[in-house]
């Protein structure tokens, strides 16, 4: 048996942190004498604990190493492989992600080095005129906070996909959310998820069709607001106004995407003249 304070220099774990594994379920003292509360672990437990410290080091949350563990009494390989496939897409994505924000702060850098102003990007942001058709979409309405906006994509057009292929419907365009918040609020923004369909079923509804000042981004979703900002600008500045809730199109699936440069997602505004 080791003692708590051996197995934390061993392992390179503080005690303090011991104790809140073992307060959490992650991992628990072999032996603790109820005499002098002193906690000893196995040299069994080394083994464990170094393959704890392996998952921290890939980002996993202490949850979902927790899960990992229990799966691993399970002799479940096959949940593991998939964690780790899971986590590994999740880190490419952050490193393309900061790969595009060097490039990008490489590009604002030497812009200010000719005179240039880095906000000279908006001036480069299209908007045009459009006639959207009414369609017919399904869809499902949820109350989304900034930390559910990440999952909750995947999550719901998830759902609504597999509505789609359980009831065999005809699919006509491409994923999209609708925005009806009148402001932002960080507690929660009312959001609709929808795909265009044929069929009209439970589920499903009419979006209004009419004028759209439309613009597209070719790149990752960060720099919406730089093109939500270019709209408001251009509709205000051309006498219009947003008459109905704004809505983004995603034109290319993010999974398909090799760089976020080749993510290319349609924002339109619904207006009318003053």
């Amino acid at each position: 048996m080791i003692s708590i304070g051996g197995f934390s220099k061993i392992c390179g774990v503080s005690t303090k942190t011991l104790r809140y594994y073992d307060e959490i379920g992650l991992i628990h003292p072999e032996e603790i004498n109820p005499d002098s509360g002193y906690r000893y672990y196995s040299i069994s437990q080394l083994k464990k604990m170094i393959f704890i410290n392996r998952l921290k080091s890939y980002h996993f949350s202490l949850e979902e190493i927790k899960t990992i563990l229990e799966s691993e009494e399970d002799q479940s390989e096959e949940k593991l492989w998939s964690a780790l496939n899971r986590k590994r897409k999740e880190i490419q994505e952050r490193l393309n992600a900061f790969e595009y924000t060097l490039k990008q702060m490489s590009n604002d850098i030497s812009n200010l080095e000719k005179g240039i102003s880095i906000m000279s990007s908006l001036d480069n942001i299209e908007v045009q005129l459009v006639e959207r058709e009414t369609m017919n979409i399904l869809y499902t309405r949820q109350m989304m906070s900034r930390d559910d906006y990440a999952l909750g994509y995947e999550k719901y057009f998830s759902k609504l996909f597999k509505k789609i292929a359980s009831e065999k419907l005809t699919l006509l365009g491409m994923p999209m959310t609708i925005y009806h918040s009148a402001e932002y609020n960080p507690a929660g923004n009312d959001t609709e998820f929808a795909i265009p369909v044929e069929e009209i079923v439970k589920g499903t509804r009419d979006l209004s069709g009419g004028l759209c000042a439309k613009s597209v981004l070719k790149g990752p979703y960060s720099e919406l607001t730089s093109v939500y900002a270019k709209l408001m600008e251009w509709v205000e500045n051309d006498g219009y106004e947003l008459v109905k809730s704004p809505y983004e199109v995603y034109v290319t699936d993010p999974n398909q995407a090799a760089v976020p440069e080749d993510i290319v997602t349609e924002v339109y505004f619904p207006i009318k003249k003053k």
